[in-house]
């Protein structure tokens, strides 16, 4: 697909444009992304930095027009970027590492909590859950907005609809959110 195709797509339907660039272009990226970390970073750094390339990608790619005659290579280009300031930020955290022995590792007491943890983790499942079945584009704006910390004029041109109609959406769905949850026990 050529940058001008991805373009057009966008205009009509971002959430397809997307799709299409990441099975377009995905395994260009990991590769690019893999051979960088392979030596000093896990399974879990190189997917969260190839997440990081494609969001870098698709907000780029939305308001910026000169990225369009040479598609791949600014594709490349961004995971190259990423991938190296990713290994930068692995080896300076791998150097600072000091290991001891396992009888000064127990005298550390750890404030770790499973049980907290885990019902941390079980909550924020059920909040993505009822997020997820106020259908769209409820759930795209409260992801948006809350996860990723958009402005509601930035959420606007994501789902096609004017600020402060995202604004009254948002109210709205966070209602019905509290409804929701309150159906299943959580009510803070």
């Amino acid at each position: 697909m050529t940058g001008n195709e991805l373009k057009e797509l966008l205009d009509t339907s971002p959430a397809e444009c997307h799709r299409q660039l990441m099975k377009e272009y995905g395994r260009y990226v990991y590769a690019i992304v893999f051979n960088k970390l392979r030596s000093c970073g896990t399974k879990e750094d190189i997917e969260e930095c190839f997440c990081d390339v494609f969001t870098d990608i698709f907000i780029k790619f939305e308001y910026n027009e000169k990225y369009v005659n040479d598609i791949k290579g600014y594709i490349g280009t961004v995971a190259k970027h990423n991938a190296i300031d990713r290994f930068r930020r692995l080896s300076a955290a791998n150097s600072h590492k000091v290991y001891t022995d396992e009888e000064d590792m127990a005298e550390l007491v750890s404030d770790f909590s499973v049980d907290e943890r885990v019902d941390s983790s079980e909550l924020r499942r059920i909040l993505l859950q009822k997020i997820k079945e106020l259908g769209e584009p409820d759930t795209t704006i409260l992801i948006q907005k809350f996860y990723y910390n958009r402005k509601s004029s930035e959420i606007a041109k994501t789902v096609s609809m004017t600020a402060s109609s995202v604004r009254s959406r948002c109210t709205r769905a966070m209602e019905k959110l509290r409804v929701k949850l309150a159906e299943v026990g959580i009510t803070k």
